[in-house]
């Protein structure tokens, strides 16, 4: 089965916790704190494995969580970091986050890797608190949360060139007979459901990857017949080659099959008509295929436009065709569908969005106040209420945001219920 289009959920390891820990040696006076780091998370990171073809095996597992960091120990032990959890996607796979719709990262390359979700960094031991105001304090950090995320992996075939056209023109029949390919075949309308690649070589040795890519009907940017499972895979070619049929034998107007479709590929995406395009007429076998190629000629009026008349069951003028192809290959530059990020090679893009406030307040049905955000619920899963200490800590640092202000300002009085996340405490003045 081909899948190219999948969603799954992805989570970056927890950082481990730090200790509340003190020197025990016999003959250390006042020994002090020592209480360990926690150490990192684990990240979450894709990797492109050429061996593979299709997204199948993310239907059959779609969690991926990596694994959290060892808490801290006493003595100053740190706790040692979550291994990385290594995801093999196949060439050609980009990566988008499902809420936002934005593109995380590109993987095309073998090799190539991308940090799709960060593991929480360890949480400080009560060794790093240690002042001379406090030099034994009973306060540490529990590790921060890893980042977590539902992905949608949508896969973009890489081909050198793509076979375009309405069903039924012959693109599977050029491919089977320009490569060692075996697409399937048969005298009815979409026939073939999933692209198909084949490797062609000229007789002058150059070769390339050519895709015969399923049926274009009109209404397919909409969605309409294939629609967008087909649209998707034409991004990654760099010459377009449209096929038509010009014997006539379906019914239809050979001139307008090529307007038709050109007009889906401009209303999919503008850049995909700056690709070159060849156009190939084939069926020129069949008794009307001259008289309407001559008419087509006529209406297109621009000699600019190669034509390539051919005959793919017959085997008839291929020789010119994919000479035509590999010149415009050396020539074509590769055409970046996804907007390029200047911090890395391969950079990952996050939006924890530094414009969003740190909190906001809402109100609950019985009346209490409801403490979100980001910045807010990262400090709280970081705070262990088990020490008085990191619970003032705590409370310190909602004072410094400005959530004490923030509550006077919307109403709260002394004794309200003030809740974050699963946890409840008293407004008091």
């Amino acid at each position: 089965m081909f899948v190219d289009h999948v969603k799954v959920y992805v989570k970056g390891g927890d950082g481990g916790d730090g200790m509340v820990a003190f020197r025990r040696e016999k003959y250390v006076a006042y020994g002090g704190p020592a209480g360990g780091d926690g150490g990192k998370g684990g990240d979450v990171v894709f990797i492109v494995d050429e061996g593979l073809r299709t997204l199948m095996d993310f239907r059959y597992q779609r969690h991926f969580k990596a694994p959290r960091g060892e808490h801290g120990g006493s003595k100053n032990k740190h706790g040692r970091g979550g291994e990385d959890l290594v995801v093999k996607v196949p060439p050609g796979t980009v990566v988008k986050d499902a809420e936002t719709d934005l593109v995380i990262a590109d993987l095309v390359e073998q090799g190539q890797t991308a940090v799709i979700a960060k593991g929480g960094r360890g949480g400080r031991g009560n060794s790093r608190f240690a002042t001379p105001q406090n030099s034994a304090p009973e306060l540490s950090e529990k590790g921060e949360p890893g980042v977590d995320r539902e992905i949608v992996l949508e896969l973009k075939v890489l081909a050198d060139a793509g076979l375009v056209g309405f069903p039924s023109v012959g693109k599977s029949t050029l491919l089977s007979v320009v490569s060692a390919a075996k697409p399937k075949i048969a005298d009815y309308h979409f026939t073939t459901l999933v692209p198909n690649l084949g490797m062609v070589e000229t007789v002058d040795g150059r070769t390339f990857v050519l895709a015969d890519l399923p049926g274009l009907i009109e209404g397919a940017h909409e969605g309409v017949g294939l629609g967008h499972q087909f649209l998707r895979h034409i991004e990654r070619t760099r010459v377009i080659i449209h096929v038509i049929d010009m014997s006539g034998l379906e019914g239809r107007d050979p001139y307008d099959d090529y307007t038709t479709i050109n007009a889906e590929l401009e209303q999919y995406n503008l850049r995909l008509l700056e690709r070159p395009q060849i156009i190939v007429a084939n069926k020129m076998d069949m008794p009307d295929s001259e008289e309407n190629l001559n008419r087509f000629k006529e209406k297109l009026n621009d000699e600019t436009v190669r034509i390539f008349p051919i005959s793919a069951i017959a085997r008839q003028g291929l020789d010119d065709l994919l000479f035509a192809v590999a010149d415009l290959l050396e020539t074509t530059p590769e055409f970046p569908m996804n907007e390029q990020h200047d911090d890395e090679e391969h950079s990952v893009m996050y939006k924890h969005e530094s414009e969003t406030p740190d909190f906001k307040i809402t109100r609950d049905d019985d009346g209490a106040y409801v403490l979100s955000g980001y910045t807010l619920e990262r400090l709280f899963k970081m705070t262990d209420f088990n020490f008085d200490q990191s619970v003032r800590k705590f409370a310190r640092q909602m004072r410094g945001m400005g959530v004490d202000d923030a509550l006077r300002e919307r109403g709260a009085q002394d004794g309200d219920i003030v809740r974050i996340l699963d946890f409840e405490f008293e407004f008091i003045e």
